[in-house]
């Protein structure tokens, strides 16, 4: 009884307090001059004239997936846009199915590829963020029945440890898997793993972490390590059973993707689990509840928002008029809140640099630079309206302090649960 007075409580209260978009947003501080803001890729969605692999069979059956958008040869081109904007972080992935074609070679074209990349990154004045895998493995791995096969762990450290003594000392953030909950929701949706084996696919992912990271601290010592979470509204404390919680102690910083909210006001991001992301409602004040629910498990640990960002249907403009400027600029005022309340945000990657395959379809467009990869050959990179002010953000460290954010404040966001009802962020 008690509980359920408290809940209705804390509905009331919100309702009451809510701020309407026409209310006058609190201001906030500039992030600091140490603060990484960067973009992120991956690449079987970007790099184009993939070899054989778990995805490269995966996408038979979908969208033709073509050339992806070539990063693998325009590479320069796209870590050039990125150090135009004066970012300080350039997110990439290792393709396991392009280092290691078989099990007992090693493509040194491939590998001398990847240290290219690094060495690029770092000329432009920029931090390399290397993701160990994206949910793609080689075909020779698929053979062997992918993460449900017997030497999955062994051959994946292998292929880990040899990427990593080829890429260590370079200043890089590492990523050991991306979005383990929809890796492994991936794999069972294409048949990589049958629905009984989720269990053991968890328990190999979990595995592999724990060992890859006390490898990293060996190789290149001092370089941070995480595995990026994709932040699941109202759900995220019972997702976390299965891989978070049991990683938890070999992080040395916690990965954030945050891209949709769930509230008493905004139901919409079901259509997200459609595929259709560009219906989605954006809510950016869920970017704050997602750090602070991290913050509250782990105080200690830095936080980093991964990936965020929107997409749009094909390019066009959306229906509901929200721009990518205005997306980037609210999310990152609810960021500034964050870091003024005491959560320790050290870092922002926008998703992504470009437009790219989104597992399936080119349909969804996130990129700051789009490209129209199913119908332009040349794979132009044409800037979106957010390109100037992700460059403004990054130069002034977050939005002016008399911003006010185009969403409103949710009514009660449902992000985690019942706290940020009876604990909505105040004026700091």
């Amino acid at each position: 009884m008690i509980t359920r007075v408290l809940t209705a409580f804390g509905l009331i209260a919100c309702l009451l307090s809510i701020p309407t978009a026409a209310t006058a947003a609190p201001g906030v501080p500039p992030l600091p001059d140490s603060f990484l803001w960067g973009v992120a890729s991956s690449g079987f969605q970007s790099e184009g004239a993939g070899p054989d692999s778990n995805w490269k069979r995966y996408a038979a059956t979908k969208e033709p997936y073509g050339n992806g958008v070539d990063f693998r040869n325009r590479y320069p081109e796209d870590i050039a846009l990125a150090a135009g904007m004066g970012l300080k972080v350039f997110r990439f992935g290792i393709e396991w199915a392009r280092v290691q074609p078989t099990p007992g070679s090693w493509n040194e074209t491939e590998l001398a590829y990847y240290e290219d990349v690094v060495r690029r990154i770092r000329a432009a004045g920029m931090r390399p963020m290397i993701t160990l895998d994206h949910w793609v493995y080689p075909g020779w791995v698929a053979d062997r029945g992918g993460w449900s096969g017997a030497g999955v762990v062994s051959d994946w450290l292998t292929y880990a440890r040899h990427v990593i003594h080829r890429l260590h000392g370079q200043g890089a953030y590492w990523i050991t898997f991306n979005e383990p909950t929809a890796y492994v929701q991936q794999e069972v949706t294409n048949g990589g793993v049958n629905p009984l084996l989720i269990p053991l696919m968890f328990d190999r992912l979990v595995t592999a972490h724990r060992s890859v990271y006390d490898v990293i601290h060996q190789l290149d010592p001092g370089a941070p390590v995480s595995s990026n979470v994709a932040f699941i509204p109202a759900a995220e404390g019972l997702v976390d059973l299965a891989f978070w919680n049991r990683i938890a102690d070999k992080l040395d910083y916690i990965g954030i993707d945050y891209y949709y909210g769930l509230s008493l006001d905004n139901w919409s991001a079901i259509h997200a689990a459609k595929g259709e992301f560009w219906k989605v409602d954006p809510q950016p004040d869920g970017i704050y509840h997602a750090l602070r629910y991290y913050h509250d498990r782990r105080p200690g640990l830095p936080l980093y928002i991964v990936e965020n960002g929107m997409s749009t249907d094909n390019g066009a403009p959306r229906a509901d008029g929200h721009t990518r400027s205005e997306h980037l600029r609210d999310h990152v005022y609810w960021m500034q809140r964050a870091r003024a309340d005491g959560m320790n945000v050290i870092g922002y990657n926008y998703w992504s640099i470009t437009d790219n395959y989104e597992w399936g379809s080119y349909r969804p467009r996130f990129g700051l630079y789009t490209v129209n990869a199913a119908t332009d050959p040349a794979l132009t990179r044409t800037p979106t309206d957010a390109v100037d002010t992700y460059r403004t953000i990054a130069a002034s460290g977050g939005v002016p302090s008399s911003y006010t954010p185009v969403k409103r404040q949710s009514v009660c966001s449902l992000v985690t649960l019942l706290t940020s009802c009876l604990f909505p962020p105040r004026a700091p």
